[in-house]
């Protein structure tokens, strides 16, 4: 079989909607990239921050040593997180996992109990933020977030929004980009990874690839919210590329027949369907070849592209049509 695309960027984000770090290569778990959405940030009742109401995350920068992405790799008490901001000093947080306990944290559907990273972490990002915050980590060691049984049963994550792996070609961010004044980088819309070589859109339709040795099922497209409009360098909103994305990528364009709710959709999100008790050597790379085993077949009005020809040739002849 003939690769369909090669793997072009692989991105984790440690601390959710914080900025997230590039990557050659990342270690699979079956919650995620390793160290992908391991931590938190809170208000004092508990409750997730993101850059939906907190847009200045997108400037905390995250920085991990080069071997935790090693596979194997298991901190020590010198392995530390460190955390930057403009006008804030540098972070240091213990990658040993900590032993404070605190109860009543949530992130959308789930709540649960957390790992407090301490007074320093919470005094730090509430200086940052001008509010009581805090710095929390997946209990991994007696919490399981599971993923919505209608898409993946028996799947989980830790603070991912709802699925542990999210994959965006470069075709279709250079599509959108050929409607936008402006062009949009892919931080915008924080994938895990990125692919390269394939058609506009293609993804949309994968429900099985491979990557190397590793199985993925794609289980459903990626909605979106305002994140995507706040430029990642600044911490700025404004209305692109949402604007856009709601002419060409609405429930209303793709599923006209279908009951309507306003969202719209850019990237697939993924499982790892493989066992991950199995061998050694569970790593994804860039540069890895993709297969797609299995699509589905659309129920979406893939011609509606065709409306849109005037506004670009890439637009007006994906492979789907």
């Amino acid at each position: 079989m003939e690769a369909t695309a090669k793997v072009s960027s692989i991105f984790v984000y440690p601390v959710k909607s914080c900025r997230g770090i590039s990557l050659s290569q990342a270690p699979l778990t079956p919650t995620g990239f390793r160290w992908d959405r391991n931590w938190l940030v809170v208000n004092y009742k508990g409750r997730a921050y993101t850059q939906r109401v907190e847009p200045k995350l997108a400037l905390v920068q995250i920085e991990l040593p080069d071997e935790a992405f090693s596979e194997g790799w298991e901190p020590t008490k010198n392995s530390f997180m460190k955390i930057k901001a403009p006008g804030m000093s540098v972070l240091k947080i213990s990658l040993m996992t900590p032993s404070q306990v605190v109860e009543g944290v949530s992130v959308w559907e789930w709540s649960g109990s957390a790992l407090d990273e301490g007074a320093e972490a919470a005094k730090w990002f509430s200086d940052y933020l001008g509010k009581p915050s805090q710095l929390v980590r997946f209990n991994a060691a007696s919490e399981t977030r599971l993923i919505d049984p209608n898409y993946a049963p028996g799947h989980r994550t830790m603070f991912s929004d709802l699925f542990p792996f999210m994959l965006i070609s470069q075709g279709s961010l250079d599509a959108l980009n050929q409607l936008l004044r402006e062009p949009v980088p892919i931080n915008r819309f924080r994938p895990n990874i990125l692919v390269e070589g394939c058609e506009p859109f293609s993804e949309d339709l994968w429900t099985e690839i491979r990557i190397r040795k590793f199985t993925f099922e794609g289980v459903k497209l990626c909605s979106r919210c305002k994140i995507p409009t706040i430029n990642q360098d600044t911490g700025i909103g404004g209305t692109e590329p949402n604007e856009t994305l709601m002419k060409i990528r609405s429930d209303r364009v793709l599923r006209p027949d279908k009951k309507q709710q306003g969202k719209i959709y850019f990237g697939q999100n993924l499982v790892w369907k493989d066992n991950p008790s199995e061998g050694h050597g569970k790593i994804v790379k860039v540069g890895d070849p993709v297969f797609v085993h299995k699509k589905r077949m659309t129920e979406w009005k893939w011609s509606s592209w065709s409306e849109f020809a005037h506004l670009s040739p890439v637009i007006a002849n994906p492979m789907m049509l």
